[in-house]
């Protein structure tokens, strides 16, 4: 049998255990998800399939740390036979429980199929494996052998010929020493004339690189002078437009206090009349009800100097109120 046919023997040993591993969790979690979902309190039976992938998990586990040993030639003590027993168990037990509850053989029978034929597949592939990394052991053995056998005499070839080899080189040497002396010479001649023509070239480049690095510093000295020009003709643009800036603000701020006084300064030509006996015109009374809201004056004292009643003046009032309301409301928008 060839490293091939092996190959494919433990291939089809590790398809076929892991078909009846799959086949079994799944004929597990089946059958113990409705007896676990019995013995538990009616709020936690979406706990019930957790019990036999637990149990089924293990399985698992053993199944791949079992094979991935045996292909290594190691094993895993009393431990990993400990945990398959007692996995194998715990899945016969809770597979047949519900028919044993039953007293039902028949359905005992039937469950206990699945367990059995996972816990004798389990010991069966670890004891193929085993058997399996043991003839791939020899096998390598024997190639390793025959492979040896055949280096040893490659080399024994190999060194005939060299031997023969450094026979032909050394009078080959012996011939050739005086052409090599002969070129040797014309070579230190080329050599010379070679080193003269690079050196005139080195200065020549030397020269260049020079001018190159002074041309190169003349540009950046020029470009930092620009640099320099240009952040002082944009600091004094910036200072121009702070300068701007602030004379707008200072114009902005002596109108709206010249606006200021205007407006007091008509509320209190509005206000200054005293009250009256008999209504004022509307458009001067409302100039006289507005100036009196400002001033935020009673609405009696805004109706006496109107002649207008109270009611009317507490209208106008309010819709001042709605209006400044409306404002602040529009100067909080973003």
């Amino acid at each position: 049998m060839n490293s091939v046919q092996i190959r494919s023997a433990e291939r089809a040993l590790s398809v076929g255990t892991w078909m009846i591993v799959a086949g079994a969790m799944l004929y597990s979690i089946l059958t113990v998800t409705p007896l676990a979902a019995r013995h538990t309190p009616d709020e936690w039976d979406w706990t019930a399939p957790i019990l036999p992938l637990v149990v089924d998990a293990a399985v698992v586990i053993v199944v791949r740390l079992d094979a991935v040993l045996a292909r290594l030639g190691g094993h895993g003590g009393r431990w990993p036979a400990v945990l398959r027993w007692m996995t194998g168990c715990m899945t016969l037990a809770l597979n047949v429980a519900d028919s044993a509850l039953r007293k039902d053989l028949v359905g005992v029978a039937v469950h206990a199929v699945a367990p059995l034929l996972l816990i004798v597949t389990a010991e069966t592939g670890l004891a193929y494996r085993r058997a399996i990394a043991a003839a791939v052991a020899r096998l390598e053995a024997e190639q390793r052998t025959e492979r040896t056998a055949r280096e040893r005499a490659a080399t024994e070839r190999r060194e005939a010929a060299e031997q023969r080899a450094r026979e032909d080189r050394e009078h080959a040497a012996t011939l050739a020493r005086e052409q090599r002396e002969h070129e040797a010479r014309l070579a230190r001649e080329q050599t010379e004339r070679e080193q003269a023509a690079r050196r005139e070239e080195r200065e020549q480049a030397e020269a260049r690189e020079r001018a190159e690095r002074e041309a190169r510093k003349r540009r950046e000295r020029e470009r930092e002078q620009q640099q320099r020009e240009r952040e002082r003709l944009e600091r004094e643009a910036a200072q121009l437009r702070e300068a701007e800036r602030l004379a707008r603000e200072q114009a902005a701020h002596r109108d709206q206090a010249e606006r200021g006084e205007r407006a007091a300064r008509e509320r209190a030509a509005l206000l200054a009349g005293g009250p009256v006996n008999e209504k004022l015109p509307e458009e001067r009374a409302r100039r006289i009800v507005h100036a009196a809201f400002g001033e935020q004056m009673p609405v009696r004292a805004a109706a006496d100097l109107c002649g207008w009643s109270v009611g009317w003046v507490s209208t106008r009032y309010q819709e001042h109120r709605d209006t400044a309301a409306g404002r602040t409301l529009e100067g909080s928008t973003p």
